[in-house]
């Protein structure tokens, strides 16, 4: 992953090249649209992040606010990074069918959604998917999964 050093959101996206900075903008306008109540936008893991801040949850296994979704600009290609699918294998599976119905190809990893632009995904699947998990639920989600953890236990 290329991380930025930016500190702010507006610092990532001006230091883009120009023509990159207008996809940026858009997959921004795009997450937020789409993204439930409570989640902060912030610059983490040298990324544009969208986060369960710690005010709301301050005991994340890593001291970390808890991403939710990112948006980065890599050298010649950006990636959405979705952790509802990631931490849910019936809709990564769902997604990927959406694509295949759609003539879309699913470049994901994981949690990370390639792409080179934004036809190169179903921008309706991506946004229900944005939108699937609000912030209580995911907390829950989350809090669940630290007990099946070593240290949980």
């Amino acid at each position: 992953m290329v991380r930025s050093t930016a500190k702010t959101v507006p610092e990532y996206i001006a230091a883009l090249p120009v023509t990159r900075q207008r996809v940026v903008r858009q997959l921004r306008a795009f997450v937020r649209k789409h993204l439930p109540k409570g989640y902060k936008e912030m610059m983490d893991w040298g990324v544009i992040t969208y986060a369960v801040p710690l005010t709301t949850l301050p005991d994340t296994y890593n001291g970390k606010p808890l991403c939710y979704a990112a948006i980065a600009a890599k050298k010649d290609s950006y990636t959405i990074y979705l952790m509802a699918p990631y931490g849910n294998p019936a809709q990564k599976k769902w997604m990927a069918e959406e694509f295949t119905k759609r003539g879309k190809r699913l470049n994901m990893g994981g949690s990370c959604l390639h792409l080179k632009s934004l036809d190169d995904i179903p921008l309706d699947v991506v946004g229900k998917v944005i939108a699937s998990v609000p912030m209580d639920k995911y907390i829950s989600h989350y809090r669940e999964s630290r007990k099946k953890t070593a240290k949980g236990k």
